[in-house]
């Protein structure tokens, strides 16, 4: 059983208010703001470990016109932010798994992303197996890092299910056999979890 993070077994807090209270303090319109936020990992480097914390912060400081002391604050406050708060429930759920059966995170994460999230959360007490896209360079829907997902859990796509918000990372690995679900509430979640394990 694997789960993806942000969405899913975190709920990111209100991007909306990050985005408008920066705008305001920078003198920038949205236009302006999207565009410079949008320069600043076009091809999601990030994401697959080729652009650090320091570069991905350096770029965030270029594009934004940043002071030092505004850089810092800047990537503390969307660290917060992209972080949000723990769905108890469903983490509470997943603990419920183990040990009958082998349980994993599945994430689409920057440099530093473990570091936070577990000291925030402690995922690395809640699951058996964790896999940050940055940290192996595969990103989903990348087949490959689904790949990597079975060989971790030691099973077979067909014996895992994996639950994710986006659909087009769902569909990525229902098309390698994994049982893939879209989460949309996490009461449907488990109730569809619970149907497939018992299945």
């Amino acid at each position: 059983m694997a789960f993806d993070v942000g969405g899913v077994l975190m709920r990111a807090g209100p991007f909306g208010d990050f985005k408008e209270a920066w705008q305001e303090r920078l003198g920038m319109t949205q236009a302006e703001f999207g565009q410079a936020l949008a320069s600043v990992d076009p091809d999601g480097l990030a994401f697959t470990g080729r652009l650090s914390l320091t570069q991905f912060k350096a770029r965030h400081s270029t594009a934004l016109g940043l002071s030092a002391g505004q850089a810092d604050e800047f990537m503390a406050e969307m660290w917060a932010m992209s972080s949000g708060e723990l769905d108890a429930e469903l983490a509470a759920y997943a603990a419920s798994l183990r040990p009958r059966y082998s349980t994993a995170i599945l994430s689409d994460a920057i440099d530093g992303s473990r570091r936070w999230n577990q000291e925030r959360y402690g995922f690395e007490q809640l699951v058996d197996v964790i896999i940050y896209s940055y940290e192996v360079g595969l990103a989903k829907p990348d087949p490959m890092v689904y790949q990597l997902l079975c060989e971790r859990l030691a099973v077979l796509p067909a014996e895992v299910v994996f639950l994710d918000d986006r659909p087009e990372n769902v569909q990525g690995a229902c098309e390698l056999g994994i049982h893939a679900l879209l989460h949309e509430s996490t009461a449907q979640s488990i109730k569809a979890v619970d149907a497939l394990l018992a299945s």
